[in-house]
């Protein structure tokens, strides 16, 4: 009888390790499966805000276009897998990307410590500053000549951050209203219900260049910055692939013509 037993043990225990050997390198093994959830699906969602100009905006054929777009699309091509662009509120971006709706958030997703506590970000791939506009016949000058007057900026973005990491300024502020997005604070500037917008250097130049508005921005900031690529927490197979995939095109030339297109000049910072 103890030999009987024994026996049944002995194969119980080697069906065991043999079922356990075969799961080593999957996800219930602890493993990180998302870069191979992607090539299986063959397609790589990215969330962003379709109105944040020159990063990921609609142009006139209502074509979602930019600077991150361009560079994802090109990861993709090299990865093997189609890139989908799916517009979020940005305000709920985090919840977006924990919930599975969106594999990454690439759209001038500026890198902070408080979001790095549920982020993953690829190392920063663009410098950016948190800086002020208003009308070109605007008597404000410097921050300071804001006080008691009304600014805007968008919901959800790093400046609001900017705005709360200088409490002085703000409290000297009348009110500050959140919109939606950039380019509706900038609409309200332009008709006189705002004295000035909060809002990313990158795109405060390209508004200025495209339009052709009477803006100009304050020489004063509120910070300066970075990008980098938002995934989720366990997501590292996927975040890595496409880092390595970003330091190699600007090996080969493509992140700076990319840069040049819709920047003006290659400022990208991959690899340097």
């Amino acid at each position: 009888m103890k030999r009987i037993v024994l026996a049944v043990f002995c194969a119980a225990m080697a069906a065991g390790m043999l079922f356990a050997g075969g799961k080593k390198d999957g996800p219930a093994a602890g493993g990180d499966a998302s870069l191979t959830n992607i090539t299986s699906r063959g397609k790589f969602v990215l969330g962003l805000d379709d109105a944040f100009p020159p990063m990921g905006y609609r142009n006139e054929d209502n074509e979602i276009v930019g600077y991150d777009v361009d560079l994802a699309k090109e990861v993709a091509k090299r990865i093997g897998v189609e890139l989908v662009l799916q517009p979020i509120d940005w305000d709920a971006k985090e919840q977006e990307l924990n919930t599975g709706e969106i594999d990454c958030i690439w759209n001038g997703f500026t890198i902070t410590e408080e979001r790095k506590a549920n982020i993953l970000y690829t190392p920063p791939y663009l410098k950016n500053a948190q800086v002020v506009v208003v009308k070109g016949n605007s008597p404000v000058n410097s921050l300071k000549d804001l006080t008691g007057k009304t600014a805007g900026t968008q919901a959800g973005s790093s400046s609001v951050d900017a705005i709360d990491e200088a409490p002085e300024f703000k409290s000297s502020l009348k009110e500050v209203i959140e919109y939606k997005d950039f380019l509706t604070a900038l609409m309200d500037l332009d008709v006189g219900g705002i004295d000035a917008v909060v809002i990313d250097l990158v795109v405060a130049n390209d508004n200025i260049n495209r339009s052709g508005k009477d803006f100009r921005i304050l020489k004063e900031t509120l910070g300066e910055e970075e990008f980098g690529i938002g995934f989720r927490k366990n997501d590292k197979a996927l975040a890595d692939k496409v880092w390595e995939t970003l330091l190699a095109m600007a090996k080969d030339g493509t992140v700076a013509k990319i840069a040049t297109k819709w920047l003006g000049a290659d400022i990208s910072i991959i690899g340097k």
